[in-house]
């Protein structure tokens, strides 16, 4: 088949088959909403090619174009918060700023949203529109708002809604701040990364209302969390699981490092049992993030050879890891220490059992929030 609806039913077939399409419902979504409708200002794939990491334009005059649109992948579709596929030749080496995340992630979780018919749903995060596009053949476009924070995005993204056949409420905002005017909301669901939950999301949605976001951080780990708001305004709820990975809330993105300390200004130097390589598990780094959520970790060559640093611009803290054989020091400077928070959080993870991240609890109060896990 290559027309784009035999291509659409290929898609919910295999999605299916994998286990990652699970419901009636969502099938029939998935098998009626054109996703190449999102994708015609093109996309950005990666290119072959040595060193850091290039990408070039697959406009919808390319052969592979409409094949693409269909593949269980993320496809680039902005690079740098403001450059389309139409706009460059060849390739470009900036970092991705929007995507279509992969249809498999789009429709686990709307399936872990638990909607159901006359639910009201907050999207935050329209992007290219094809999660909206889905979600309003399953409840309607007047059950569906949606807040993008790029205006270029946002109209894009009507275009392509409007070509599909769907009018939902799309607002150009932080969707950070939810949208206040049409609360409270039955669900709510990111499609963004976040450091911490927004009180906002919490106070717009309804109690017994369900929040869907992932909990990410500056040392690039995250997960998806389910949490149910209480009569009280509290959230609650655990992590599901699956090493989730979005782009991060552009008002949450890390700012520029700017000028480097230099470990030759402290003397504050001691062993550690936690090795800077360790952060190289998914799951021991999404620990060390939850002690460390504005760390942003670089390896630097000096002196031949290479110390692993970690600099929170917020907090003005830093600490530089270097190993000499098996053993490995830290030295720490600024108002905090760095590197103790994280040793102590990751090696507390580690004495309990160090349990899987479905296992995690995060409770969302007016004071904050947290993220416990179990002793196994």
């Amino acid at each position: 088949m290559t027309d784009d609806k035999g291509l659409r039913l290929a898609l919910a077939e295999r999605l299916a088959a994998d286990g990652r399409l699970r419901t009636e419902p969502w099938r029939a979504a998935v098998e009626a909403v054109p996703r190449h409708e999102f994708l015609r200002g093109g996309f950005f794939e990666r290119a072959d090619s040595p060193g850091q990491t290039a990408w070039q334009p697959v406009l919808p005059d390319a052969p592979q174009w409409l094949g693409r649109c269909y593949d269980d992948d993320s496809l680039v579709t902005q690079i740098a918060g403001t450059i389309a596929p139409h706009d460059i030749r060849g390739e470009i080496l900036r970092a991705p700023t929007s995507s279509s995340t992969l249809p498999g992630l789009v429709v686990r979780m709307l399936e872990d949203l638990q909607v159901e018919d006359g639910h009201r749903v907050l999207e935050i995060g329209t992007g290219t529109g094809y999660s909206t596009g889905l979600l309003c053949h399953r409840i309607g476009d007047d059950f569906v708002t949606s807040v993008e924070i790029d205006p270029d995005v946002s109209t894009r993204a009507r275009a392509a809604l409007g070509h599909a056949g769907y009018a939902p409420l799309l607002v150009v905002g932080d969707g950070l701040a939810g949208h206040p005017d049409g609360a409270p909301y039955d669900r709510l669901i990111a499609t963004c990364g976040v450091t911490e939950l927004p009180r906002a999301w919490v106070e717009q949605t309804r109690p017994g209302g369900i929040i869907l976001a992932t909990l990410s951080g500056w040392l690039h780990s995250s997960e998806l969390a389910r949490l149910t708001v209480g009569e009280d305004g509290t959230a609650r709820g655990r992590l599901l699981d699956g090493h989730i990975s979005f782009m991060i809330a552009r008002p949450q993105l890390p700012p520029p490092l700017g000028l480097l300390p230099d470990p030759d200004d402290s003397d504050d130097e001691r062993a550690t049992s936690l090795a800077a390589d360790s952060l190289d598990d998914w799951n021991t780094r999404f620990v060390a993030q939850l002690a460390a959520p504005h760390a942003q970790r670089l390896g630097i060559n000096r002196d031949g050879r290479t110390e692993h640093l970690l600099v929170d611009v917020h907090a003005g803290a830093w600490a530089t890891l270097v190993q000499d054989g098996d053993s490995w020091t830290v030295r720490q400077g600024g108002p905090a220490r760095l590197w103790d928070d994280i040793e102590e959080n990751v090696n507390r993870w580690r004495a309990d059992g160090a349990p899987r991240p479905d296992r995690f609890e995060v409770t969302v109060t007016p004071a904050g929030q947290t993220v416990t896990w179990p002793k196994v």
